[in-house]
């Protein structure tokens, strides 16, 4: 199973030919590829189609782990 980022950079194409293929807003693909978007599962079915490239062979996780946002940002409370 490969990245959709991955995937994405050895298909070759552009952003916008990617948002074309998949029939997609630009905005919205550039958002699953950075993982800042979890895309629906009728989503993912069409980027699949677009890389050519079976839907359940791409890891589409996000990037960024939700739960530990707040601490990056504040860091841990020194007494809880």
């Amino acid at each position: 199973m490969r990245t959709i980022d991955l995937l994405f950079d050895e298909s070759g194409l552009s952003l916008q030919e990617l948002a074309e293929r998949s029939h997609l807003e630009e905005s919205r693909v550039a958002d699953i590829l950075t993982g800042r978007w979890t895309p629906s599962p009728r989503d993912r079915e069409k980027i699949a189609v677009a890389l050519d490239v079976a839907a359940d062979e791409i890891s589409w996780g996000h990037s960024m782990a939700p739960r530990n946002i707040r601490y990056h940002r504040f860091g841990l409370k020194e007494d809880f």
